[in-house]
């Protein structure tokens, strides 16, 4: 099976060259492998997100490994950037003979000028609503600095202040967004936490048996 999935991304790699060719400077074309999300990226063209052969996948790229085979493509949809990029994209799952979910091959389109224009016409024309303001998306090549920006975004209360229940939802959420597909996430997210990795490796079983069996454990 591993064979089998070496030779789908070892084809997929002039793919995306050529998306990148046929789109121009605009666009950028990747392709992971989710066997290492640490360094999914085995294959980049175009230069949109910033990221290099060797980096590390995105908060979206980890809630497709937290999905596993029930994970489903994602096509056309509008994020921004951390240092502002309106970023149009499509994730499609590369699936082996058995259906497992094992990459993705994903196309981000930087769609910021045609935004402004867009919006600038629309203006001077006097129609059309502000569009909503689209999520902000971590894109780099350090894993680690992935995972911290999907904490920050959690950090709404402080931990002591969180009852048994808040901290089971926070690490359910954790889990979900994929954040310990990650290794060394459980670490990180007990030492920004201020816990134990004893304490948070309980909370993340307390929190998985409760998905699991629908109510408080």
């Amino acid at each position: 099976m591993e064979a089998e999935r070496d030779a789908i991304i070892a084809a997929l790699r002039t793919v995306v060259d050529g998306i990148a060719a046929t789109f121009g400077p605009v666009c950028e074309a990747v392709l992971h492998d989710y066997r290492r999300p640490e360094s999914s990226v085995v294959a980049i063209a175009g230069s949109v997100t910033g990221r290099s052969v060797g980096g590390a996948m995105s908060e979206i790229g980890l809630r497709m490994v937290a999905r596993g085979d029930e994970a489903a493509d994602e096509l056309n949809y509008v994020t921004r950037t951390g240092t502002g990029k309106l970023v149009k994209s499509s994730t499609m799952l590369l699936r082996d003979s058995s259906g497992a979910v094992f990459g993705a091959l994903c196309v981000n389109v930087d769609v910021t000028a045609a935004s402004e224009v867009h919006a600038l016409l629309g203006a001077l024309a006097g129609i059309g609503a502000a569009p909503e303001e689209p999520p902000v998306t971590t894109f780099g090549d350090d894993i680690d600095s992935v995972v911290d920006v999907m904490l920050d975004a959690h950090r709404h209360q402080s931990w002591a202040l969180l009852d048994r229940a808040g901290r089971l939802d926070l690490f359910r959420s954790l889990d979900e967004r994929g954040v310990f597909a990650v290794r060394r996430a459980i670490e990180q997210v007990a030492g920004r936490l201020g816990i134990s990795r004893a304490s948070a490796y309980s909370y993340l079983s307390q929190s998985r048996k409760q998905a699991t069996t629908g109510g408080p454990s």
